[in-house]
């Protein structure tokens, strides 16, 4: 069947089972079978460390792959709501038929944690395609350095296990920071690499040691952890916490090479993270839907779903701009950056603004 002959037949089936789509119809006979709903099933689960969980995906039809880097949208029902987060596969953009995920758990990682806990072999999960723009030039570089802290070794490791893949014969330098031996879930994948490419430079420094094993291993980060390179030549890929974006910016802006510095960061900014001047007040209005709420100083993204609106979002940290919405009036404040705003009628991103007083949104 023709593409145009299958999107004119599912027009059809569409309308004709209205109000709901094909889909919620399909899943009640096997959430695996879609017809135009991206899903993934886990086939496998690995426990590998006691904050982690590794899950291996077989994608449904729909799914059409990922460039090396690049993050996707899991989502996941807990107690009769849908919850979504992204996450960076960390598998080889040369094997697209599975996909392999690593989440680490945290205190409040709400969904981390219920996956953590709860995932199992053949639960079928929602799926977005993959989208960002942290990835590797079409022209790979002929040196390359890999610095990657804790959860954020997975789209790094994923550039790492491309190139080994495509038999890379530039020089490539990977660099990781985890809390000890134990909290590292890719230590045996890291090893494997380093037997296979023994031309390549692959370090784990620990920067809370949990045994004797651990000890002598660097700590956080330090100029001398990249001895040796050329940083004048070679293209940084940088992911992990604050700190460490910071020190590693901080020595590369020293040298005057940070142009050569490509970064993506995963931190989950909340209200909490922000020092605001005054309790939240003011009222939060959605035009498009009429829908109001008092303000309650989380970021609008958050408001409007407490609102039981279902606005789109990808990342919900700033990095995928997939949670635009006009701003009709009112003083906006950007919870990354501190900055306020208070031009009407312009795009926000929903997931990184915070009203500050009366404030309508078109949503």
């Amino acid at each position: 069947m023709t593409k145009s002959l299958s999107g004119f037949f599912g027009s059809v089936l569409e309308a004709a089972l209205t109000p709901h789509p094909v889909d919620r119809y399909l899943e009640l006979v096997d959430p695996r079978i879609t017809w135009t709903d991206l899903r993934a099933e886990v086939i496998a689960v690995d426990r590998r460390s006691p904050r982690s969980v590794t899950m291996t995906l077989r994608p449904t039809r729909q799914w059409t792959g990922f460039d090396a880097g690049q993050f996707v949208q899991l989502s996941t029902v807990i107690k009769g709501v849908r919850h979504s987060r992204c996450y960076s596969p960390a598998s080889s953009a040369h094997r697209p038929d599975t996909i392999e995920l690593t989440l680490t758990s945290h205190d409040d990682g709400f969904v981390s944690k219920h996956l953590r806990e709860n995932v199992r072999s053949g639960q079928v999960l929602g799926l977005q395609p993959a989208t960002g723009t942290f990835t590797l030039p079409a022209e790979r570089p002929d040196s390359l350095l890999f610095i990657s802290g804790g959860s954020g070794i997975t789209p790094v490791l994923s550039m790492l296990r491309t190139l080994v893949d495509e038999n890379h014969r530039g020089d490539v330098t990977f660099v990781h920071y985890t809390r000890s031996a134990e909290d590292h879930p890719y230590a045996t994948e890291l090893a494997e690499v380093a037997a296979a490419r023994p031309d390549w430079t692959i370090t784990t420094h620990f920067t809370r040691p949990t045994s004797e094993t651990d000890t002598d291993t660097g700590g956080h980060f330090r100029p001398d952890h990249l001895a040796g390179m050329d940083l004048g030549t070679s293209q940084v890929f940088l992911c992990g916490p604050p700190a460490l974006h910071q020190s590693v910016s901080d020595h590369l802006a020293g040298l005057g090479v940070e142009a050569n510095l490509h970064t993506e960061q995963f931190v989950l900014v909340t209200p909490a993270d922000v020092d605001d001047d005054a309790p939240a007040h003011g009222r939060l209005s959605f035009a498009a839907s009429g829908t109001e709420a008092q303000n309650n100083g989380d970021s609008i993204l958050e408001q409007a779903e407490n609102a039981g609106l279902t606005p789109e979002f990808g990342c919900r940290m700033g990095i995928c701009f997939s949670c635009s919405a006009v701003k009709k009036s009112g003083l906006t404040k950007n919870i990354l950056t501190g900055e306020t705003d208070t031009e009407s009628d312009k795009h926000i991103q929903l997931c990184i603004s915070k009203p500050v007083g009366d404030c309508v949104i078109d949503i």
